[in-house]
């Protein structure tokens, strides 16, 4: 592939820009990355990508590629576009197949000594537990009426149905639903795809994994969130909306396709046709909203499932019940989203649309829009690592308002492809080089595992720094794996 041809200007420290370099861009480029994070960004389409993006109607101040940015569908992943409300538009590969792919982290009470002598009963109970991989079922089969109600109110369904504790809902962004979820703009092919995968890991890079506190750099956050000594476990869970999610993506993407000539949108097929999308307002945009917000719902019940079946597995062989053992709900991010926010734009509060693609929400000490009790510190961030590397609690800043429209990176990022890592390494060398490093892992099949490989990925430490130094998320602590278990 040849090199990137368009003049890229260091702006900051960390911060990199690209101009309005080309016809029919509207905003420049807005990159947060080091030297090596940005060389990776020019070797595929990640920064073509953010270019592309930036020819969308009613895009605002830049469209912004983070430190984990890659190439994607559409958007980068790792991009953040936000729209004016009026006159903007709305597009599905801005937020992504897997609607609200995101995660959640539960601390514990134990420290690791306590741990190490079970760990693989815990595993082999946690994969025995979560159903995982391509296409699994879950232990629950819905109603298409049960379906339509876990659309409409997300974890709300699955604590009236017993899987959770109440306190779960208020540590969940948006509080675990999105208002204006419509589930009769979700086909019945996208149902048929979701009633039986309520409560499942699924496939490629979701997880869930067991963890120890690895170090600790702000410790008046950390207390905040539960997490009191390095050495205490945590458990991390990283999935979404599975089939149901792709397929309402799929839908509404052939939707957008035949209506952009209608709304003059059909300049965009020039630019980059998976960037369709409708104007806000629009029936197609409505529609799509109502049934992605769906999705979203669909994926935090998702999530609370799971956890449940966490809390439950961890009874089972520790023998003591998940209370008693401060198996609590940290916080618990959506990665893929877009959402409807009030932010500065040029001095002015404006009402946007802000699309997260492989993105977190990163809001600062004092907003209404994160729980109460991490309103004098700010937002958690979780930035999950893969099996054999690091994850990170950051914690939400003023800055990411000014630089970012309050977002920072969800994760390292892939560096190499599921095709690449499968001929660079074979099973045994990632299960040998997982165990040397002391983790146990269970995994569906033998080619997940490899196209997983901790090598198919990018630093998260320096993912977590350029998050740092910059600003719009700063460090709390780092997480090391102990038992992982993927689809």
């Amino acid at each position: 592939m040849p090199s990137f041809q368009y003049p890229i200007k260091r702006v900051g420290d960390c911060i990199y820009e690209i101009g309005i370099v080309r016809k029919g861009m509207r905003v420049p480029v807005k990159i947060f990355a080091n030297e090596s994070l940005l060389r990776k960004m020019t070797s595929d389409r990640t920064l073509i990508q953010a270019m592309n993006v930036a020819h969308l109607k009613g895009i605002l101040k830049h469209s912004i590629v983070l430190p984990d940015g890659h190439e994607g569908y559409g958007f980068p992943i790792g991009g953040v576009a936000a729209f004016d409300v009026e006159g903007g538009v709305v597009s599905p590969g801005g937020i992504g197949y897997d609607i609200n792919c995101g995660v959640r982290l539960l601390r514990t009470d134990m420290l690791y000594d306590e741990l190490k002598p079970r760990l693989k009963d815990l595993v082999d109970e946690l994969f025995r537990s979560v159903p995982s991989g391509v296409g699994s079922r879950g232990r629950l089969s819905l109603s298409m009426g049960e379906l339509d109600e876990v659309v409409r109110i997300g974890v709300r369904w699955a604590l009236e149905h017993g899987y959770g504790w109440e306190r779960d809902e208020e540590f969940c962004e948006e509080g675990g639903a999105m208002k204006g979820a419509d589930p009769s703009k979700i086909s019945q092919h996208a149902k048929r795809r979701g009633h039986e995968q309520l409560g499942t890991l699924g496939s490629g890079n979701h997880f869930l994994e067991v963890q120890k506190v690895d170090r600790i750099y702000d410790e008046r956050a950390a207390k905040e969130m539960g997490i009191f000594q390095e050495g205490q476990v945590t458990v991390l869970i990283h999935t979404g909306s599975r089939g149901f999610g792709h397929q309402i993506c799929s839908d509404y993407l052939k939707v957008m396709e035949r209506s952009m000539r209608k709304h003059g949108l059909d300049y965009i097929f020039s630019v980059d046709r998976e960037l369709a999308c409708a104007p806000l307002g629009s029936d197609e945009a409505n529609d799509y909203l109502g049934a992605m917000f769906g999705g979203a719902n669909f994926a935090w019940c998702n999530r609370q499932l799971i956890t449940h079946w966490v809390r439950k597995s961890f009874e089972k062989v520790f023998k003591r019940d998940a209370e008693s053992l401060g198996l609590n709900l940290v916080y618990d991010v959506a990665h893929n989203i877009a959402k409807f926010e009030r932010h500065k734009v040029d001095g002015e509060v404006r009402d946007v649309i802000v699309h997260r693609k492989g993105a977190t929400r990163a809001f600062p000490a004092g907003s209404e829009l994160i729980p109460q009790a991490y309103r004098g510190i700010g937002q958690p961030v979780l930035l999950p690592g893969s099996m054999g590397t690091a994850s990170w609690i950051l914690l939400g800043n003023e800055k990411a308002m000014e630089l970012s429209f309050g977002s920072t990176a969800h994760g390292a990022g892939r560096l190499m492809s599921r095709a690449e890592a499968k001929r660079r390494m074979s099973y045994n060398q990632v299960l040998g080089n997982l165990g040397r490093s002391g983790i146990y892992v269970r995994s569906m099949t033998r080619r997940g595992l490899v196209e997983e490989t901790p090598e198919a990925y990018k630093d998260v430490d320096a993912v977590a720094e350029v998050s740092d130094r910059v600003g719009i998320a700063t460090k709390v602590a780092r997480l090391v794996p102990l038992g992982v278990v993927k689809g």
